[in-house]
């Protein structure tokens, strides 16, 4: 047989978008359409209703950057369409296909009822079927016209990301509004001939299949009248009957499909455009329930779900119908869709508390699942947490996005830093928007890692990112490609029961250990530095707040603990660890509204903490210590006079000065206390650092070396930093100023001030006190750098094999080596307050209050020593999606702590986060809980959810190995239980003497839920 598939595939290619696509609406008939700009921010529809309409026509220029225009459309349906499917088909002026970040709107009835959301993949709205002929349309359409950040494919910076700098040019070309007669034979035809073309253009060429696809093409093709599309189809599907009718492989695999829509909570937009995108979305999906019985559709994130609760209850009533028939599966179990290294880790437990909660109470659904597919790496800690909050499955997608390593499974079990394991799946479609294209279906059949053992795989489908979610075209894929030869088997089910059939299937799945880090987007550590300091400082305000709220509610008469208040600040912090938020990939809108709201949250949250303490009643100044751990250090008084006190873990103390061991010494740029000698560069670097304890010098090289580098991505601004970054830089060794600021007995301060670059400077105070070998460098930087990341840079005499990085509940240990590509893709790792590295006998730790992104790297000296350099990275200067990204001022504090162990790095990174408070109280209770033991850290303090007056608890094994000693409390206690962290019962705890032993495993969570007596 002679070769032509060239003709024929090139001939089905032609009449397939030349003449079947185009003739999809039999008969049309123009809209007639109205227009009204609402001023400034989006606008209610009862506000919109009553505004004046001006005469509007088509091909004309509408909508400024972030603007909304409403849209009043009319009109009848011919009495000779009576019988036909009939549609309103909406062109806002789209470009390209993408429905996430560009001219999207919602249609409403005159009522105000949303009715479905029209965007470049799904412009039509479904009128009757069939018509009767004669129906009136009236529609009112709130069009949002927000300007595609994405042109240009991030190749340079824009000033459209912010609602204050994006102008008022209009951007779009309104194209179309007409009512039109979808014909139902053409649909179905353009969807056989887009399923058989994909499938046979990815099959082998040695594929007797793909042959026979290939010709029953060409005999269709001519049974197609070229003059009569609509009177042919019918005749052209029989032809293609046969093939599409032919049954898949008994070892086919199966792909269990779940509609989808990637909501990012805010990226390229800003949270109120989201609100609005959810509206759309589920308008649309609910719709498409409707339409298609075995539809079902996943979705996460219950903050978007409260979303549309309070601001399109039609549309909550829809949802609720549709999980109430089993099409609509709450999935995810959290708050958000956070970022999976960057949130402490009782935020983590927060986020799935409230996620798991409110899914629970208003649809009676406990999910089984974490549905995280597009974070930027997991902590090593989620395992343990996803158990504890009663989840059986994890997903993700994104680290099939490695830069360097392949991952070598799709499904397995992920053991976290504890032990505990949890079933884990990464769909190989490798996308969590898929389309069930031929494309798609032949990579995740090829890409499936666990072939021989497992037979099937996930796929999540619909529109993402911006929202869209599925369509009616996708959903006639599935049915097509249901069983059919050549293709994986696609079967749309609950993500739960994918979850169950394949974990039965392959109970002994491989093991992976430790965290799943992703080999890309490495700059989200940093990127927008006060975004990151917001959060870092809002979850250590909450655990004041709670822990003081707590004891004032057990020991002060008439207080009421603010349960909504800290609820409500709890979820506004869990909403901003979104995972284009915190990570600060997301536009200057995004985190600008960021830092206000971080703002207010400190603002109240400080006032709480007042508020209980002062409940307390007055007496004298006290210090509180909000720490887990004991603490004998230097405090301000109201006046800014140092003093030493000594203040219980958890507890207060009255502010009554102690002796030092030693007070700290100034001659000339060295500070010297007894415990360490500081000595001071004249280029305002560290020239030693001498541990007077342990009688050796710490530093190998200059200290707190402050380093400018050049950073610019091969893409991704905002997210990745690429490994050629080490390549240049420059060393800022030129001190204008080096001076000694304070030189008390208790405290001593040299500052060190700096200019450099582009108008940048940067003043460091650098502080040693009276009884802590800690060495402290508060930092202002006024930030005007573009296309660089400064990093601080400590070379310790060190010979460690490994660096230890805090991570939630516990540590981390990576490699210092870069024996393999695994090691040497860690250039850039997260850590959260602390960094150890140590040798036997010897640790030193790097501490911050807000930093996250650091790096770990060692050499070997000409006099056979090593040296270790511990780096933290201090601020960048990307300008994509952002062009004013860290621009300004920052402050924030790290610390050099030498003769460190993880005990003491753990301790001081609690010290640092949560400074002493001085405040007026009365001789103040007994701290609500305490521990006697080892390794045992408390984590958070609080009243139970529920109200009852029961004290939770929760403990974490701190050091990575046992902790056993028992907890007491500051009140009659009458009973404990051991909960999960719903704060449900799970077992009785012992009560003894007291107290409740506690006996953990490395890195073991616990939450004790303690009954009052």
């Amino acid at each position: 047989m002679h070769d032509e598939r060239r003709r024929i595939e090139e001939r089905a290619e032609r009449l397939h978008n030349q003449r079947i696509k185009p003739a999809l609406y039999a008969a049309t008939v123009p809209l007639t359409v109205e227009a009204w700009q609402a001023p400034g921010e989006p606008v209610p529809f009862e506000a919109a209703s009553a505004a004046s309409y001006e005469p509007f026509a088509m091909d004309t220029p509408w909508g400024p950057p972030w603007g909304t225009t409403w849209f009043r459309m009319r009109g009848q349906v011919p009495a000779e369409w009576a019988g036909r499917r009939v549609e309103a088909v909406i062109d806002l002026g789209f470009v390209g296909d993408w429905p996430g970040n560009q001219a999207e709107a919602l249609v409403h009835l005159t009522d105000g009822t949303p009715l479905k959301a029209v965007n470049p993949l799904n412009q039509y709205v479904p009128i009757a079927n069939p018509a009767a002929g004669g129906e009136e349309i009236h529609y009112l359409v709130e069009a949002a016209s927000n300007p595609d950040i994405l042109a240009n494919d991030f190749a340079g910076p824009t000033h459209l990301g912010d609602v204050l700098t994006a102008g008022d040019k209009p951007l779009y070309t309104f194209r179309r509004a007409d009512l039109a007669v979808l014909d139902e034979e053409v649909f179905h035809l353009d969807l056989d001939l887009q399923v058989l073309r994909e499938l046979m253009v990815h099959l082998g060429e040695h594929e007797p299949r793909r042959h026979e696809i290939l010709h029953a093409l060409d005999r269709a093709m001519d049974v197609l009248d070229l003059d009569d599309v609509p009177g042919s189809a019918a005749a052209v599907r029989e032809v293609l009957a046969p093939v599409l009718a032919r049954p898949a492989h008994a070892s086919a695999h199966t792909i269990s499909g779940v509609g989808h829509a990637h909501i990012d909570s805010a990226w390229l937009w800003p949270i109120r455009e989201t609100k609005r995108k959810t509206s759309r979305t589920f308008s649309n999906v609910t719709a498409l329930a409707d339409e298609y019985e075995e539809f079902i559709f996943a979705c996460s994130q219950a903050q978007q779900y409260e979303w549309v609760r309070d601001n399109y209850p039609q549309v909550w009533e829809r949802i609720k119908k549709s999980v109430a028939k089993g099409q609509w599966a709450p999935v995810g179990g959290m708050w958000v869709e956070s970022d999976g290294n960057l949130p402490g880790g009782e935020a983590i437990a927060r986020q799935l508390i409230h996620g798991k909660r409110f899914f629970i109470e208003h649809f009676g659904i406990e999910t089984k699942g974490v549905w995280l597919p597009d974070s930027f790496g997991y902590n090593a800690a989620y395992p343990q947490l996803a158990k504890l909050a009663g989840n059986d499955w994890f997903l993700t997608q994104k680290i099939s996005w490695n830069q360097t390593n392949k991952f070598p499974h799709h499904t397995f079990w992920w053991e976290g830093i504890d032990g505990t394991r949890i079933f884990t799946h990464f769909p190989p479609v490798d996308t969590y928007n898929a389309r069930f294209s031929g494309e798609e279906m032949d990579r995740a059949v090829r890409n499936y890692a666990e072939k021989g053992a497992g037979t099937r795989s996930l796929a999540p489908f619909g529109w993402g990112d911006g929202g869209g979610g599925p369509t009616r075209e996708i959903m006639e894929r599935a049915r097509r490609l249901a069983d059919l030869e050549g293709s994986p088997k696609v079967v749309v089910e609950h993500p739960d029961t994918f979850f169950a059939k394949a974990r039965e299937e392959y109970p002994d799945a491989p093991v992976w250990n430790g965290e799943l880090y992703l080999e890309l987007h490495r700059a989200t550590y940093t990127s927008q530095a006060r975004t990151k300091q917001g959060n870092r400082r809002s979850e250590h305000l909450l655990r004041e707040a709670e822990l003081w709220a707590t004891t004032a509610a057990l020991h002060a008469s008439g207080y009421s603990y603010p349960y909504e208040k800290l609820d409500r600040l709890w979820k506004t912090v869990l909403l901003h660890q979104f995972h284009d938020i915190l990570p600060g990939s997301s536009i200057a809108w995004v985190h600008r509204e960021a830092e206000a709201e971080y703002a207010r949250v400190a603002g109240e949250l400080e006032a709480l903490t007042a508020e209980a303490i002062a409940a307390l009643g007055g007496g004298g100044a006290r210090v509180f210590n909000t720490s887990p751990y004991a603490r004998t250090e230097v405090v301000r008084t109201s006046e800014g006079a140092p003093a030493y006190v000594h203040v219980p873990a958890s507890g207060s103390a009255p502010l009554a000065a102690a002796e030092p061991p030693q007070p700290v010494t100034v001659d000339g740029r060295v500070l010297d206390n007894g415990l360490v000698r500081v000595e001071v560069a004249e280029d305002g670097t560290l020239s030693s650092v001498f541990d007077l304890r342990a009688r050796r010098e710490v530093l190998a090289e200059r200290g707190n070396l402050l380093r400018l580098h050049t950073d610019l991505p091969n893409y991704w601004d905002a997210w990745d930093i690429d490994k050629h970054y080490k390549n240049r830089y420059t060393d800022l060794l030129e001190a204008e100023a080096v001076t000694v600021t304070e030189a008390d007995p208790l405290v001593a301060s040299i500052r060190v001030e700096r200019s450099f670059g582009k108008g940048s400077k940067i003043t460091q105070t650098i502080t040693l006190r009276a009884g802590s070998p800690r060495i402290d460098f508060a930092t202002d930087i006024d930030w005007h750098e573009a296309e660089k990341i400064l990093k601080a840079g400590f070379p310790v005499d060190v010979r460690a094999p490994h660096s230890s990085a805090e991570i939630q509940f516990g540590h981390i240990q990576r490699p210092t080596h870069t024996n393999t590509s695994w090691e040497a893709a860690r250039f850039e790792v997260s850590g959260h307050r602390w960094v150890h590295i140590a040798e036997p006998g010897y640790g030193v730790a790097v501490i911050n209050d807000s930093t996250y992104g650091h790096d770990v790297s060692r050499t070997v000296r000409e006099d056979g020593g090593t040296t270790t350099r511990v780096s933290l990275s201090l601020v960048r200067a990307p300008r994509v999606p952002d062009p004013e990204a860290d621009q300004g001022r920052h402050h924030f504090v790290y610390s050099l702590l030498p003769g460190a162990s993880i005990e003491d790095a753990v301790a001081e990174g609690y010290a640092l986060n949560l400074p002493l408070r001085v405040a007026d109280a009365a001789g103040a209770p007994e701290p609500v809980v305490s521990v006697d033991g080892e390794g045992v850290t408390v984590e958070a303090v609080k009243l139970a959810d529920d109200a009852s007056g029961d004290v939770v608890v929760r403990l974490y094994e701190s050091r990575g190995g046992r902790g056993q000693g028992v907890l007491r409390t500051g009140f009659p206690l009458a009973g404990a239980q051991v909960t999960d962290l719903l704060e449900r019962r799970l077992e009785d705890a012992e009560v003894a003497d007291g107290g409740v032993p506690v006996t953990l495993r490395p890195f073991q969570i616990l939450t004790l839920r303690l009954r009052r007596g």
